[in-house]
């Protein structure tokens, strides 16, 4: 019998003890990295589905995907050559598991890391597809453009009638998350249905990131017409050729790292989006790499704008896009003030404001949160803060179906929908109320 690497027998001892700890989505991190051969020195230690965390891209990725190597039904990156990927060298105990992979799995089994693989969760949309009313479409698309190709969902509802125009929100996943896991939490198709709007989900690939985060804290991922931001606002513009979006009305939000891309999407495209929800993110430009980001995401990142190119009307550009922000007080993956930083940075332009400040709590023994609305002096509350308390790193009122949700908190996905549709994008000549 082959002998275990001591490196791999350690891993294995670490599986276990996250799995018996219930810290199953830590487990299953640590299982794909035992698979892929090695250990990821550029990842967050002990990331989590759904946190800012991250993982290093590949030597052999860059900005533009390919697009061969992407799962259409999920972004994963798919037919990867591990032995010419830039992974270094496979130990020879691992490299038997990709000739034999389920001897591997029974091996880990033995050691008691896991039961069944197929009841680890963090990709549980991945493998039952979820359930679409009669009429609604939740199709998979692939957006190939200039700056490269992205895999995305896009939800449109049962009651859209062709030729109808209507609002189109752009939501983008957290870490280690998919389009359906994201969509199973934030239960944003099922807001689609009751006030009849598109979604679309972008995927990230792990070609891209290895956690499949967005790369918000990389400089050319934060400039308009350019990496991730250009492939976004290629997604967006794609459905608003497929479809009858109403311009005045496409939206965009993310959680964690996707809400550092949600806010960075906002900066850079103020002529493309209307509004913009960030839940448990951080300020564009709050990180310029990796260390920097580490170092926001432990204390808080302070935004810097990036140079809005050519291609944006000139009067949108150091337009205050109207921003609502979500964060728990207990979270311990992105620290609660990086919210300051977000309302800091959209408000930069938004001149003296009214703050009124208000106090709630869930029905039915639900959390407690603090709103904070700053108005113009017409009255319009530009920016909006939610601080959850007692809340941790996840979508505020999202359900279980998808991970990192707390379904005890503020429904941010209904919360955020009622302040998109409350602010339409202004017209060029539309006066300032």
């Amino acid at each position: 019998m082959t002998a275990i690497d001591p490196r791999l027998s350690a891993d294995m001892m670490e599986a276990t003890r996250l799995t018996r700890e219930a810290r199953l989505s830590e487990a299953t991190v640590l299982i794909q990295r035992l698979l892929q051969g090695k250990r990821d020195p550029g990842s967050v230690p002990g990331a989590r589905v759904g946190s800012a965390g991250f993982g290093t891209r590949p030597p052999s990725a860059g900005h533009a995907s390919r697009a061969l190597d992407v799962d259409p039904a999920t972004g994963a990156e798919k037919n990867a050559d591990i032995t010419s990927s830039g992974m270094g060298t496979v130990p020879s105990a691992v490299s038997l598991t990709f000739k034999k992979p389920r001897g591997f799995l029974d091996r880990i089994d033995h050691r008691g890391v896991m039961q069944n693989l197929n009841d680890l969760p963090g990709r549980p949309m991945e493998r039952v597809g979820p359930l679409v009313p009669d009429g609604a479409r939740f199709e998979t698309a692939i957006h190939a453009g200039a700056h490269g190709s992205r895999a995305f969902k896009l939800y449109a509802p049962s009651g859209l009638r062709a030729g109808q125009s209507v609002p189109l929100v752009v939501m983008l996943h957290g870490c280690t998350q998919s389009p359906d896991d994201f969509a199973a939490g934030t239960q944003m198709n099922k807001l689609a249905e009751e006030q009849i709007f598109l979604v679309a989900y972008p995927a990230q690939p792990a070609s891209a990131n290895a956690q499949k985060c967005w790369n918000w804290f990389s400089p050319g991922d934060q400039e308009r017409n350019s990496g991730e931001p250009a492939l976004i606002a290629g997604i967006t513009r794609q459905v608003m050729r497929d479809y009858a979006v109403d311009p005045a009305r496409i939206y965009v939000a993310g959680l964690s790292a996707g809400g550092a891309a949600a806010a960075i999407m906002a900066a850079a495209y103020p002529d493309l989006y209307a509004a913009v929800g960030v839940h448990s993110g951080l300020a564009c430009g709050a990180a310029r790499d990796i260390p920097s980001a580490f170092a926001a995401m432990r204390q808080g990142g302070v935004g810097t704008r990036p140079w809005t190119s050519a291609g944006a009307l000139s009067s949108q550009i150091g337009r205050t896009v109207p921003t609502i922000v979500f964060h728990a007080d207990r979270d311990t993956t992105v620290h609660p003030n990086n919210s300051d930083y977000v309302l800091a940075q959209a408000g930069a332009t938004a001149g003296d404001l009214t703050t009124t400040v208000e106090h709630g709590q869930v029905p039915n023994g639900g959390r407690t949160f603090t709103r904070i609305l700053h108005a113009t002096d017409c009255g319009t509350a530009v920016l909006e803060q939610w601080t959850v308390h007692g809340g941790g790193h996840a979508w505020s009122g999202g359900s279980p179906e998808g991970s990192y949700t707390d379904p005890r908190g503020p429904d941010a996905s209904r919360e955020m929908l009622r302040f998109f549709l409350d602010h339409p994008h202004p017209s060029p000549i539309a006066d300032a109320c």
